[in-house]
């Protein structure tokens, strides 16, 4: 992801391009059009008409939430202003919950209700007396988490043997964003400097939400967490004994370089800022958009546009030729290229969820679920030295071996619907923070200057994409089941081996393009 950057926007918006709406709209109207003329059974005029009401509805219908919203929370536009309960802290409220605003209770089983009860007057937001919910559950879960979960050892292996101390957390001040404790189930915050764009108000969103699914179940914690582009605990400046008093810091991606500890992105409660929807809804977008435009009827091309000015990218401004390296901006393609920018980049799941075989460049940061991704099974290597003619030779290839390219962009798509759910994604959470939690050799205190978290203090806010994503992801009630069971971190030898495996992989790769450049 690159900060401040005024590309950034377009990058995001335009590889989810099975997600737009608009280009949705376009292809099922065009099919439309082309199928009234065929059949010439209608007047033009007749036929523009019923096109009208067609896009009309449709696109009413799609916005039905949004409306549900304004009423929702903005009643007095619609003149209901009478009979709504009474709060016993905030005075008149509304109060509603996610089930009356999205029809996504399948997503997250549910047995109680939380409530959102918001002023309806300029009154100060506070949370509720009985916030956060008791826990009213202590149940286990059958599933095994998803291989990816057994990182979290990895990334916490520094503090395993000597704990983590007070003032090892303290230190961060200076780097960090913003604290977090979480005290008896309840969340505090103290902000030490605002992020770029939403990064941190819906990373701690999505915290509370999941304190709302697992209620009660995460013992004490106090984190530093960075939401800048870079991972910033180098490795090197803790050599030796040093090591274990390397500050532990949370962050969204991290490399061999660096110790900081993973942690899933704020999108996937939504990028309000670019307009890219939470994860749930964006997924069934995704898996629509693979249905619309199967493999083999996509341009057998390699697709990928964005801010070309920020690290390894800057080489890929080259390859824009379909006559010299089939590479080209096109939305329905075959092929779709991931390539980091200053860092790790949030399109790479969007990438590897649209069927289409992704070539990716050579990824030197990790995100939290992308360290278990197997080169030439889920995706195409492609050589940063020589990106050009690697991504040549890989559209080539995929051209020749159209079904061995189509297992690939599958298998791709399968690991990000399968093991990237958002059941998965907040157990992932719930586990790194309990590891985490595990390791303080502390008893965790309210800081000076925190403030309480509920969700009434994010979803409250006034009408907008924000407060829409947020009140559409906020969770129900407490889930059915616990946390899927985390498996014993990976042996000396077992990670050893997948790293040689990949290695070996990625070599291979390299003597076929060798191979086919010497011919």
């Amino acid at each position: 992801m690159e900060e401040n950057s005024s590309s950034s926007s377009s990058s995001a918006s335009s590889i989810i391009s099975t997600s737009n709406d608009s280009n949705e709209l376009r292809d099922w109207i065009k099919f439309q059009w082309a199928a009234l003329k065929k059949k010439k059974k209608i007047s033009t005029p007749a036929a523009y008409f019923l096109l009208a009401f067609l896009i009309a509805f449709t696109i009413l219908y799609s916005r039905r939430s949004y409306f549900y919203n304004i009423l929702l929370m903005h009643p007095h536009f619609f003149g209901v202003t009478k009979n709504y309960p009474q709060s016993t802290f905030a005075g008149t409220s509304i109060e509603f919950t996610y089930s009356m605003l999205c029809k996504n209770s399948k997503d997250y089983p549910k047995r109680d209700q939380y409530l959102l009860t918001c002023p309806s007057t300029n009154m100060t937001i506070t949370c509720p007396a009985n916030y956060p919910p008791a826990n009213l559950t202590t149940l286990t879960s059958s599933k095994t988490c998803p291989d990816y979960f057994r990182w979290i050892h990895e990334d916490l292996k520094t503090w395993k043997k000597h704990g983590i101390t007070r003032a090892m957390v303290e230190s961060l001040q200076h780097k960090a964003h913003f604290r977090l404790v979480i005290v008896n189930g309840t969340a505090y915050v103290k902000q030490y400097n605002k992020a770029y764009q939403t990064r941190d108000d819906l990373t701690l969103w999505g915290i509370l939400q999941l304190l709302k699914l697992y209620p009660g179940r995460l013992p004490d914690l106090d984190l530093m967490f960075q939401c800048h582009d870079q991972a910033s605990i180098k490795r090197d400046q803790y050599q030796g004994h040093d090591l274990y008093s390397a500050p532990p810091q949370f962050h969204y991606c991290g490399d061999d370089s660096t110790l900081d500890i993973v942690f899933p992105d704020w999108s996937f409660w939504g990028w309000p800022d670019i307009n890219i929807k939470p994860w749930v809804p964006l997924v069934k977008d995704l898996e629509y958009g693979n249905k619309m435009k199967n493999w083999t009827s996509r341009e057998p091309f390699a697709f990928w546009k964005g801010n070309l000015y920020t690290g390894t990218r800057k080489n890929l401004e080259h390859c824009n030729s379909i006559e010299y390296w089939n590479a080209q901006i096109i939305h329905q393609v075959m092929y779709k290229i991931y390539i980091e920018g200053n860092a790790w980049s949030v399109s790479e799941k969007y990438i590897l969820a649209c069927d289409s075989m992704s070539l990716l460049v050579n990824p030197i940061y990790y995100d939290f679920f992308s360290r278990s991704l197997i080169p030439m099974k889920h995706y195409w290597p492609i050589d940063p030295h020589r990106p050009c003619k690697s991504i040549k030779f890989a559209v080539d290839w995929g051209n020749n071996h159209t079904a061995k390219a189509q297992e690939i962009g599958k298998a791709g798509s399968d690991y990000i619907f399968n093991q990237v759910k958002i059941e998965y994604v907040y157990d992932y959470m719930f586990h790194v923070l309990y590891e985490y939690a595990k390791l303080l050799r502390y008893r965790p205190t309210i800081p000076e200057g925190a403030i309480e978290l509920c969700s009434e203090k994010f979803a409250c806010s006034p009408m907008g994409l924000e407060t829409m994503y947020k009140v559409q992801t906020m969770v129900n009630g407490p889930a059915d089941r616990g946390p899927c069971n985390l498996a014993p971190p990976f042996k000396p030898k077992e990670l050893q081996a997948l790293r040689a495996q990949n290695d070996k992989i990625k070599k291979q790769v390299k003597k076929l393009e060798q191979g086919s450049a010497s011919n």
